[in-house]
Parts: structure tokens; sequence; C-alpha cells
């Protein structure tokens, strides 16, 4: 039995790579399952492999766990499509999207087909693994939780706060001054006050020799 071999990257991070070895038998969700036990992440996410050109321009789709509307137009499903059904060529490439609810794109290219299967391996087995897979901050009933098997502690400012790229359009209409705005107002109004107070003191001064002369 022949067996396949993919190259899957990050088409964000290229520099983290697997390479997996598949039977041509076995399905897309092998091949989704086997992926996220090497970078960490949770696999039962609704996720898309699709048939793509050698432009990474995305063709049929082929789905797990797909919503009501993709079931309705007769999406493929994962655990039905064996891999050998969808390679025409020697060097397929799938387009892959992990988790619609917070994407993560895939570069999925068939690089080699080996013509026997090792006896000695369970399939899929993952051949090579380059670089360490980005974390995904995900939302739970206690705040957040960080996803990937060796993700990093350290905090990530914009994804604790759930930042969106609209929200620059609020920070620009802040005039650039951000979170240290209200330290900066405090500071104004503390000059203020000291220039009245040199301002009174002067008064006191003027109006009191006058009065001494008066009497």
């Amino acid at each position: 039995m022949a067996i396949y071999r993919f190259k899957i990257s990050f088409e964000d991070f290229d520099d983290v790579v697997r390479e997996i070895d598949i039977k041509t038998t076995q399905t897309f969700e092998d091949l989704h399952r086997a992926l996220h036990r090497s970078t960490g992440y949770n696999a039962d996410k609704s996720s898309s492999f699709y048939v793509s050109t050698d432009n990474w321009i995305k063709g049929d789709e082929i789905a797990l766990l797909p919503n009501e509307r993709k079931i309705n137009n007769g999406v493929t499903l994962m655990e039905k499509a064996k891999l050998s059904s969808f390679i025409e060529d020697p060097h397929q490439k799938f387009y892959y999207i992990y988790n619609f609810e917070r994407p993560f794109d895939f570069h999925v290219e068939l690089i080699k087909i080996i013509l026997e299967n090792d006896p000695n391996i369970e399939y899929p087995f993952l051949v090579k693994s380059t670089g360490e897979a980005p974390k995904i901050i995900e939302k739970n009933a206690g705040g957040f939780a960080v996803s990937a098997a060796a993700a990093s502690t350290d905090f990530d400012f914009l994804n604790e706060m759930d930042f969106v790229p609209e929200d620059t359009e609020e920070l620009e209409a802040m005039g650039g001054r951000g979170i240290m705005a209200e330290e900066v107002d405090d500071t104004e109004e503390e000059e203020e006050k000291d220039e009245f107070a040199d301002g009174d003191d002067f008064a006191d001064e003027e109006y009191g020799s006058g009065k001494e002369e008066d009497y």
C-alpha cells in the first residue's frame, strides 16, 4: 500500500513546518488529527481542507464539523473523504483552515509518494517537526486559556484584551494618546493649579500694601 508524505506549514508562520506520512486509504480527518497531535491544538474544532491550485486558490471543500448551511449544500465530510480520491497531481496542494472561530491557515502539499508502507510504523506518522506552533488564546468560563503543547507564558497584551483590527479606529480617535491619556490630563490640571496659585499670591501682595496706606 502506498504512502503519501505531506508538508504542512502555517501560512503566516512559514518557519513552523510538519511533515506527515499517511496511507493513501486514510481520510482527511486522519490527517487533520495527526497534524494537531503535533501542534498541541484541540482537533475537535470546525475546520476545512480545500482542493487548491498551485497558487493556493481554494476549490472544493472537505469539512469537519460543518455548519448547517454547508451541510445543506452537500459539503464533503473529512471522515468520509479518502485522501486518494482527491489526489490528481504528484504535487497536489490543499489549503487548510483550522478552527473557523479563531482561524489559522495552512498550506498542505504532497511532496512524496512512497510505494510501500513500513509494517513497523503506525500511520499517520510524524516524519519531521520544525518550529513551535503559535499559541491560541481561547475564551472559557473562567477567563482565558492558552492552547498549544509548549505555549509561551509571556503576557500577550493584544490577545488577552481580545484585540480586533477595528480597535485601531478607536485608538486613532484618541489622538495617539492611548492608555496614557488620563495620566497626561492629570499633569495638565496640576500645572494649571500652580499657575493660579502664583497669581493669587501676587494679587495679595499688591492690594495688601494699598490698604495699609489708607489707614
